[in-house]
């Protein structure tokens, strides 16, 4: 599946390669823990996909360059020896075979950078390129008003015709502040290589809480995007919890009851909010984008 670890070419310096992947033009997913990943919900679902796929790490990009450590700290933790050791926020690469398919996939799942952000889209760029990617796939959840009671709408979006037409997704129009995901989705397209991003709404009344009902959205969602089925019946537990306890919160504040019953008529009245034509949800997506300025 992969050589020996060699000396990376210059577009790839700030890549510590463990080992080179022996890949057929995979797909790149990437998910960036931060202002883009509400609920945890786009980490979550690449560390799941990561681990029912069996991806093996390849690859990080040094920390050191792109962090501020007073804002994204390292952790110290115990080994199993009892030695202290430290985790730094960084960017982790691992690759693998989608299971029932002749797909090979790259799994980027991280934390958003604080510095160099072109440079940093740069080397992930040139990782895709050296490794023949023929698609990447950005992941992120926001914030919206929306109704933990009803299916998360997943909105798609590419700048490239011809996948939009393909894949079913919108050719994206928004304007304005954006973060990495949209910074990284341009230099993929300046540079050629497709892309298309994929974000799931979280209800912004709960958002203190990990939403695994919007990770099972996307994880699904990609799966069907690389036309397989994946295991998800952990997420399908951990969802009915999460629908409790949020059920829970709402029971005990007779406004949230009053607020949350508001958004669910506004959402079952508009038949075309969700996966299949999520035109409100756009322009949340463009709210949300917007408000982070």
């Amino acid at each position: 599946m992969d050589d020996a670890a060699q000396s990376p070419t210059p577009d790839l310096a700030e890549l510590h390669w463990t080992r080179r992947p022996r890949l057929k033009q995979p797909v790149v997913l990437t998910a960036f823990r931060g202002w883009n990943d509400a609920g945890d919900a786009a980490t979550e679902a690449a560390k799941h996909l990561a681990r029912h796929w069996r991806t093996k790490p390849f690859a990080e990009l040094d920390p050191e360059n792109y962090f501020d450590f007073t804002v994204a700290r390292p952790l110290v933790h115990f080994d199993d020896e009892g030695q202290r050791r430290l985790t730094w926020p960084t960017n982790r690469l691992s690759a693998g075979r989608v299971p029932g398919t002749s797909t090979d996939v790259v799994i980027l799942e991280g934390v958003e950078p604080h510095f160099r952000w072109g440079s940093f889209c740069r080397h992930v760029l040139g990782m895709a390129q050296h490794l023949r990617a023929r698609l990447v796939v950005t992941l992120g959840a926001l914030l919206a008003d929306v109704p933990h009671t009803r299916p998360v709408a997943i909105y798609g979006s590419t700048d490239d015709t011809q996948l939009a037409e393909r894949l079913q997704l919108r050719r994206s129009s928004y304007e304005g502040p954006t973060g990495i995901v949209g910074v990284l989705g341009v230099a993929c397209r300046e540079a050629g290589v497709p892309t298309a991003s994929l974000w799931a709404s979280v209800p912004a009344y709960a958002a203190g809480n990990p939403s695994p009902k919007a990770t099972l959205a996307l994880t699904e969602q990609v799966a069907g995007l690389l036309g397989t089925d994946i295991e998800t019946a952990d997420l399908h537990h951990q969802t009915l919890v999460y629908e409790q306890e949020v059920d829970d919160l709402v029971n005990s504040d007779d406004d949230a009851q009053t607020y949350v019953a508001e958004l669910e008529k506004a959402f079952d009245n508009a038949p075309d909010v969700g996966p299949e034509d999520p035109e409100r949800l756009v322009q949340e997506v463009e709210k949300f984008l917007r408000d982070q300025s």
